[in-house]
């Protein structure tokens, strides 16, 4: 019980941020309305897509220096819960942009910077599948996982600052915080990025112990 403590954690951190984040007070401003409850949902989704990726990278590294089995898989399912995650929080945004911006995809520098991020760790998992030999494949993988994430930061997070945005928080718009982020939203919002974040690494705990369990019962049944 004592080391799945963060499990409960988790568990209870979603039924509030589900809960409080539909049935809070939101501050009631033009545009956005109600649409502003997905910021408990959207950008917790995308906090927790960035740290998943980046344990990926840290693993694929360790893979480099280090190549066992657990290094490759952990680094592979951390990327693959990551991608998940990504779309999630690519098709929460689109939902939000039909309400606040008229159109589901308005070409927002953000939203093609979002979907090539997305397109490149589609493409690691490509590679994955055009090597049958595992060390060549988890090694090949590894570098171009160093290099993926090494590009996906300046395309969140710089490239869509330099030009017009309507995203907040970029192209001259402010971020939330500063104009709409009140003390209620958050008290939602923060449990909101440590409860999505939290499931993520979950998902990927399952998911890895799940892998190494079944390629050691492979090896078995072929030694």
């Amino acid at each position: 019980m004592q080391k799945n403590w963060w499990k409960v954690v988790t568990v209870l951190l979603l039924v509030y941020t589900v809960v409080a984040g539909f049935l809070n007070d939101v501050p009631r401003l033009a545009i956005l309305n109600e649409s502003i409850r997905n910021t408990y949902f959207h950008v917790p989704m995308w906090f927790g897509m960035i740290l998943l990726l980046l344990i990926s990278v840290i693993y694929a590294i360790k893979y480099l220096k280090t190549p066992t089995l657990r290094n490759d898989i952990i680094s592979t399912e951390a990327a693959r819960v990551g991608l998940l995650f990504g779309v999630l929080g690519i098709i929460t945004g689109m939902g939000w942009a039909s309400v606040t911006w008229g159109e589901f995809w308005s070409n927002d520098p953000k939203q093609n910077a979002s979907a090539i991020g997305l397109l490149m760790y589609f493409a690691y998992f490509v590679l994955r599948g055009s090597f049958a030999e595992q060390q060549q494949r988890a090694r090949i993988s590894a570098v171009y996982n160093i290099f993926a994430y090494a590009a996906l930061i300046p395309l969140l997070f710089i490239l869509p600052r330099l030009t017009d945005s309507l995203h907040p928080g970029n192209g001259g718009n402010p971020g939330f915080s500063s104009y709409d982020m009140d003390s209620k939203m958050r008290m939602v919002f923060y449990p909101a990025v440590i409860a999505w974040t939290l499931l993520g690494v979950w998902i990927l705990n399952v998911k890895s112990r799940f892998e190494i369990l079944k390629q050691k019962l492979y090896e078995h049944a072929h030694a």
